[in-house]
């Protein structure tokens, strides 16, 4: 984001009017500001999603698509709903203004615009997404993207609610016995090496890292942002965890280290989560029946001798291209009734 004090920011101007267009494009960039602009709603929201812009003034009566259209485009997508949006209006249309800023606007004007004003009204809007950056970059620090942007938008409160979505538990075998025969910061490498790789295939399906234990993970796919696919996310998430370990391992031999091997266990139904602990002090976790399975699972690789299980409910979730082993009903420590478990080996 670019502060309006140091470097120019860079803004779009959205009006089908050329006079508007030209007079508010040349006072910004009097304000030494870089101004692209946009002469329908489509093409501005086009713009919009190509571009990195810090800052839209948005016009409402527009051919192909208006700014109510545009506006509503913008605050139902996670990657711009952050970008501020300053609606322009005749004054007889001051009341639709006045509807778009409920609905999430940050500001709005009136024509003709008076430049001090426009000064004004844009310089304050890049000071508060320069802070509502910074904002989300520390909440990026400490929860993922996902977790970040619902905080953002919904504010933070203890309490947690009934979801159905999928856990995925990773852990590596017999880290004890590696960690025993390496130095400590050989193993503190090892693990943040096999962390980030792991986090990245997490992430890139739409997951989120819920805990880290020792040399354990727990992801959650399909909370607190809901997938429909949630099931196969999961599943894609753990191949590509495997596929990036055989990659990690050839490095590790090449370099004289001691390869790993994971064991990766997955479940889907309904949990409890959300935010637990204190007002000062918490993490937004799941937790459930769903969620002890998927630990008995993970464990149940080893004597599987499987790197990857799934139970059934996640099973009927995948398509027909993935390769899966059926490898019957378990009995589960705790759990009365035998679960039926699958093993997936490719897709």
């Amino acid at each position: 984001m670019s502060n309006p004090s140091s470097e120019p920011a860079r803004l779009l101007v959205v009006d089908d009017n050329r006079v508007n267009r030209m007079t508010l494009s040349r006072s910004l960039e009097n304000q030494g500001h870089v101004v692209e602009t946009a002469e329908n709603g489509q093409e501005g929201l086009e713009k919009i999603h190509t571009g990195t812009f810090d800052l839209v003034l948005l016009d409402i009566e527009m051919p192909i698509m208006n700014g109510f259209q545009v506006l509503e485009a913008c605050l139902n997508d996670i990657n711009l709903r952050q970008i501020p949006i300053i609606m322009t209006s005749a004054m007889e249309e001051l009341d639709a203004v006045v509807k778009c800023v409920e609905l999430g606007a940050e500001d709005y004007l009136t024509k003709p615009v008076n430049p001090i004003l426009l000064r004004a009204r844009v310089n304050a809007s890049l000071e508060k997404k320069r802070l509502r950056d910074e904002q989300r970059k520390l909440f990026r620090t400490f929860a993922t993207k996902e977790v970040a942007e619902e905080l953002l938008r919904t504010g933070f409160s203890l309490g947690g609610q009934m979801v159905t979505a999928s856990v995925l538990v990773a852990d590596i075998r017999s880290f004890t016995s590696i960690a025993e025969n390496q130095t400590p910061s050989d193993s503190i490498e090892l693990l943040n090496q096999y962390f980030s790789m792991m986090f990245d295939a997490v992430t890139q399906n739409g997951g989120i890292i819920n805990q880290i234990v020792g040399d354990g993970l727990l992801a959650v796919f399909g909370a607190p942002i809901f997938h429909e696919d949630h099931r196969e996310r999961a599943v894609k998430a753990a191949l590509q965890m495997l596929e990036q370990l055989k990659l990690f391992n050839e490095n590790q031999i090449a370099n004289n280290k001691t390869p790993i091997r994971i064991g990766i266990g997955i479940t889907s139904g309904k949990m409890v989560a959300g935010y637990t602990g204190t007002q000062n002090r918490a993490i937004y976790t799941c937790i459930g029946d769903t969620v002890n399975l998927a630990d008995r699972i993970e464990e149940y690789t080893k004597e599987a001798l499987r790197p990857l299980l799934v139970d059934q409910y996640t099973r009927e979730g995948l398509p027909e291209q993935y390769k899966v082993e059926d490898l019957g009903k378990i009995i589960f420590k705790g759990k009365n009734q035998a679960v039926n478990v699958f093993a997936i080996t490719d897709s």
